[in-house]
């Protein structure tokens, strides 16, 4: 049986300890297994911060951004069977697959390219010259350097790809090595990962470290200069923020039930509603649902309500559900038995308040799959009728193929406090050709959320949707989704450097920030 490794203090290590298997969602065959204890993180941690922190500071912006390039090419060779491990591991389809993976390239690329124009510097700048005085000679400037860390980024199960390398980039571009904890149940595809990374001797020695291990201890010996950086449930969440260390950084990113508001003024068959039916049902059915992104709240002016439900429910009848390696199969399992616990747990609160209008709640129809095996639930759409008076839709995260269609008057207003219910979400869409209407959720609601997709007919041919964190802008949210923010080009570097205030000689200053110190 294959057997996940990982890798640390350079040395490709088993652990031991509990055997955990992994399987294949789709058929529940055992695939491998991995051992969950018997790591020494202390000592990981030490030869990363001794071995990898010095060598990755010692190089310009532009070399560090080489090495990602590098990285990513590494990838690129290696997507075909990447993409196969996605599909046996993950229960992604083809299409699903290559979402992640080619989401963890361009996002090393990205990253690649900001170190290139950076160039040969170390230090990098924060805004603008201060002048202290009314001479010139006296000054001030922001300047961000490395911590001198490590960067533990603890990721979750369902982008094992794309959500272990955009934190990884970021990290790694700042000058901090790394340590990355794979999420047990798809760590198949994260060790692979790892081990191409590990194998193209592109980064300095110590400046990668990888553990499909438990979580726990590794944050027990963190210190002050470490930052954690996790992705995951908000219970999760607060257990770290309790157990981490004083000066740990912490950035988490959690829990968020994302709302999607059609316009008053959207003409049904028009541009902009066409492409409001494809993002929802894009985000309810990629990954089956296992986004961070996923659209979970659908809002509707109330005469609309009919048509949208008649038009959702077509659509999702579409969905071919089964095993992931077929052509025709559009939506595989969910990625465990836990998860499907999970969302069974979670679509049965929802329907204490809301009422099924799609899907029987069950395994439904599907293509390829033995009887009784894998971990499938089939699309469910719900409905409510009072949208303020259903609690549950705006504080339980159902981690599948489930979204809810809430009613509302039409306003902008009422719009803005029944999307806030959801107390901090990762992104809003809003849907509508009428510029007042956006502006009006922007100022109105702007604070719960840490994206705002705006959809109309100008881009309906054109945009990604609200489900595609671009590494370009930045992802994370408000509240219930964690507080924390990744990623938006420069900004994503923040997390892993320490901010100063420089004062002194204007020539001084000048040299240091031009990449001379």
């Amino acid at each position: 049986m294959e057997v996940v490794h990982s890798y640390l203090g350079g040395t490709r290590t088993q652990g031991s300890g509990e055997a955990r298997r992994l399987y294949n969602p789709a058929s529940e065959d055992v695939l491998a297994e991995t051992r969950v204890g018997g790591y020494d993180y202390s000592a990981a941690l030490s030869w990363a911060r001794e071995r990898g922190g010095p060598a990755l500071r010692e190089l310009t912006f532009a070399q560090r951004g080489r090495m990602l390039a590098g990285i990513a090419a590494a990838l690129h060779a290696e997507r075909d069977a990447l993409i196969e491990i996605a599909i046996k591991n993950g229960g992604n389809t083809r299409g699903d697959a290559k979402f992640d993976i080619d989401g963890a390239s361009a996002t090393l690329a990205h990253y690649a390219e900001l170190g290139d124009k950076l160039g040969a510097r170390r230090i990098l700048a924060d805004g603008e010259m201060i002048a202290l005085r009314s001479g010139p000679r006296w000054v001030g400037q922001h300047v961000r350097t490395p911590r001198v860390g490590v960067a533990v980024l603890v990721n979750a199960f369902n982008f094992p790809a794309w959500g272990m390398l955009e934190k990884a980039a970021a990290a790694l571009l700042a000058g901090m090595p790394v340590l990355s904890k794979a999420a047990t149940s798809t760590a198949l595809l994260a060790a692979r990962i790892a081990d191409i990374v590990v194998e193209s001797k592109l980064l300095p020695e110590g400046a990668f470290s990888f553990t499909a291990g438990p979580a726990s201890p590794l944050v027990e010996v963190l210190g002050a200069q470490d930052v954690l950086a996790f992705t995951g449930s908000a219970e999760t969440g607060a257990r770290l923020r309790a157990a981490v260390a004083p000066g740990v950084r912490l950035n988490i990113e959690a829990d968020s039930l994302n709302g999607a508001v059609l316009g008053p003024d959207v003409a049904l068959g028009s541009e902009t509603y066409e492409m409001f039916l494809r993002d929802v049902v894009r985000e309810m059915t990629q990954k089956a649902g296992q986004k961070c992104t996923a659209i979970r709240r659908i809002f509707v002016p109330a005469p609309l309500v009919a048509s949208v439900r008649g038009d959702l429910c077509e659509r999702l009848g579409e969905v071919v559900v089964g095993d992931p390696a077929l052509a025709e199969v559009k939506m595989g399992p969910l990625a465990s038995s836990d998860q499907l616990v999970e969302a069974r747990r979670g679509l049965a609160a929802l329907e204490r308040e809301a009422r099924r209008v799609f899907g029987a709640g069950g395994r439904g129809r599907l293509l390829g799959v033995a009887e009784g095996r894998g971990y499938f639930l089939a699309p469910v759409l719900l409905e409510t009728e009072n949208a303020e008076k259903s609690p549950s839709v705006h504080t339980v995260e159902v981690f599948a193929p489930v979204a809810t269609l809430l009613p509302y008057g039409g306003s902008a207003q009422e719009a803005v406090r029944l999307l806030g219910l959801g107390e901090g979400s990762l992104v809003a869409s809003v849907y509508s050709d009428d510029d007042d209407f956006a502006a009006e959720l922007l100022f109105g609601g702007g604070a719960h959320h840490g994206r705002l997709f705006l959809g109309n007919s100008k881009i309906a041919e054109q945009a990604l949707g609200p489900g595609a964190v671009l590494p370009s802008l930045l992802h994370g949210g408000p509240g219930r989704a964690g507080g924390g923010q990744e990623l938006g080009g420069l900004r994503g570097l923040e997390l892993y450097m320490q901010c100063t205030a420089l004062q002194g000689p204007r020539p001084l200053v000048e040299k240091l920030v031009g990449g001379h110190g």
